[in-house]
This record gives structure tokens, C-alpha cells and sequence, in this order.
């Protein structure tokens, strides 16, 4: 994202993310991060993510790098390093899916980024774990999403 563009609000970065996950989980029955959310105020919020936006050193043995490629100014992003992004982790949706949510949330306001995110899943979870079947769109389809899930995805939250 910040390589897109190269300061963005803190706000923007973890909503891009839920909607991607989300977009992304109803189209091709898979998150892309399968972040823990938590039903925040002003919406869900992908734990895991959000402690490495804030510089969190926990996670920096587990992505095998020495330091974050950006630094939390306030409540803003800044991208820090000329080093491009590995996105060889990343399919083609992933990476559609991330563009088609960043521009999404990129033209929003920060009160219609919290309104669009307080929908049924973030309700259920009651300023708790948001559970990701809660996150698929009802359809003929959800109890076998939702199946193929709980045998497919041994570290989503469902």
C-alpha cells in the first residue's frame, strides 16, 4: 500500500485490509491475511497487522527482516525504505483484491470507512474476535464455504 502511496492513515491502511479480506474471502472462499479481527469502535481491526503498523518487534522474526519498511508518525504511515515490497507470498487476486480495497478506501471519509464497516460481522462480534463465517455474504453457498473453511483453514478464526 504504501508503495502506492507512500503515507496513508492509519485508519485507511487496517480497513483496506478488512475489506480485502473480506472481498477476497467471498470471491475465492479464502482471506488473504486471515488477520484476527476485533470489533473495534470505528470498526474491525486486523490485531496482528495493526501491532506491526505500530513497529510491534515480535513480528519482525517472523517476516525474517531487521526492520518494518515504515514508521508510525501520529496516526499516519510513512513508508521509510526505497526497498520494494515481496509480494511473492501474494497471488493475483490477493494483490487485485488489496488495489480494488485500497482505492475503495482511499475515496472514502473516515466516517464512511467506519459506517462501511459496521455491518452484520463487526455487529455479531459485539466489540469482540470477529469470526469469519460471519464475514461470508449469505448465499445458497455459505454452509459450504463455511465448511470448506473449518477443514481448509486450520488458522482462521471461525
Amino acid at each position: 500500500m504504501l508503495e502506492q502511496v507512500p503515507r496513508l492513515d492509519l485508519q485507511t491502511v487496517l480497513k483496506t485490509c478488512y475489506f480485502a479480506d473480506k472481498d477476497h474471502l467471498n470471491e475465492h472462499r479464502r482471506p488473504i491475511f486471515g488477520a484476527t479481527y476485533r470489533a473495534m469502535r470505528f470498526g474491525p481491526v486486523p490485531v496482528e497487522i495493526y501491532e506491526m503498523t505500530k513497529g510491534d518487534p515480535i513480528w519482525l522474526s517472523e517476516l525474517d527482516v531487521d526492520s518494518y519498511p515504515w514508521r508510525l508518525d501520529g496516526r499516519h504511515l510513512q513508508r521509510v525504505s526505497n526497498t520494494a515490497a515481496d509480494l511473492s507470498e501474494l497471488s493475483k487476486s490477493d494483490v487485485v483484491a488489496l488495489e480494488a480495497a485500497l482505492s475503495r478506501c482511499s475515496n472514502m471519509t473516515f466516517n464512511e470507512r467506519t459506517a462501511a464497516t459496521h455491518g452484520r460481522d463487526w455487529q455479531a462480534a459485539n466489540m469482540g474476535v470477529m469470526c469469519y463465517e460471519d464475514m461470508i455474504d449469505e448465499s445458497d453457498t455459505k454452509d459450504e464455504t463455511v465448511e470448506y473453511l473449518r477443514e481448509a483453514g486450520r488458522f482462521i478464526r471461525l
